[in-house]
């Protein structure tokens, strides 16, 4: 339970923060072609018999960049790159499982729907060494980055390399998946780098702010999600997702009631001014 905590705790640290750029450059589904990615990522570390944790970053990042290539060349729309990661992830993830001795599509249920408890101390090691690696990114670049998701054109003219930025995120975002499918799973880990960043987008201002939220309410959804998860029996990713969506309609609630509120303040401070008797001011005497 422990290990499960603190993988918890690393996912809704980074997904989001991952996230806020995704969403921010309207690739919001983006998590979701390369979670399919990874799938043949996962597939492969079981035939080669290795750690399918390695594997599946080696390949989602992969996948990553060609579909950034794919985009940038303008001949096929980003939805056409998004199709093929999907479709060309699960087809090799089924593929390859099949060829793996003594392994079969039910050992992918757990990389799928996500299984947190079964998280080990190398896979923990492995989840936080990528984990720093992606915040140092993500934050230690967060001008930069936001420059290019706002205006790619803007960006090139100011100097910023915009096309390298483009494969790092690509990149970065990949690695995010594949830390995560443990927690969350690959078909739900989308979901992780989106809704946060939709709920703190509720209550704040600006981009950093937006950020910033969005990590406190990951972190809430996945360790709120696996204690839940854990009292009450039921699967993690799913668990953490609903925690999530909770989180998003509080915070929706609160940006609704919040303008009403402020009126009707507003209001009684206004009525209980007008209400005050005002002072009369005397004019000062001229003296000659």
């Amino acid at each position: 339970m422990r290990h499960a905590l603190l993988a918890a705790l690393l996912v809704g640290i980074v997904a989001p923060a991952v996230g806020t750029y995704l969403v921010q450059r309207r690739q919001a589904i983006m998590g979701d072609g390369i979670g399919h990615v990874a799938l043949t990522g996962v597939a492969l570390g079981f035939l080669l018999r290795t750690s399918p944790v390695w594997t599946a970053v080696a390949v989602s990042a992969l996948g990553a960049v060609g579909m950034e290539l794919i985009r940038t060349r303008r001949r096929a729309g980003g939805d056409l790159a998004l199709a093929l990661l999907l479709y060309g992830g699960m087809a090799g993830g089924g593929l390859l499982i099949s060829l793996a001795p003594g392994a079969s599509t039910a050992s992918l249920t757990g990389y799928l729907w996500g299984s947190i408890l079964t998280v080990s101390h190398a896979d923990l090691v492995a989840m936080a060494a990528l984990t720093v690696l992606v915040a140092a990114f993500c934050f230690g670049l967060r001008r930069q980055l936001f420059a290019v998701c706002q205006d790619e054109a803007f960006a090139r003219v100011t100097g910023l390399p915009v096309r390298t930025l483009n494969l790092l995120l690509a990149v970065t975002a990949a690695v995010t998946v594949t830390v995560s499918m443990r927690v969350v799973g690959l078909l739900l880990v989308s979901a992780l780098m989106v809704i946060p960043v939709a709920a703190a987008q509720r209550i704040g201002r600006s981009f950093a702010v937006v950020q910033l939220l969005a990590v406190v309410v990951g972190v809430l959804s996945c360790v709120g999600g696996t204690v839940g998860s854990y009292h009450l029996d039921l699967p993690s990713g799913p668990t953490i997702v609903v925690a999530a969506m909770a989180l998003l309609a509080g915070l929706a609630v609160l940006a609704a009631v919040r303008p009403v509120l402020a009126r009707a303040r507003t209001g009684t401070m206004a009525q209980g001014e007008s209400v005050r008797p005002r002072a009369h001011n005397r004019e000062p005497q001229e003296t000659r």
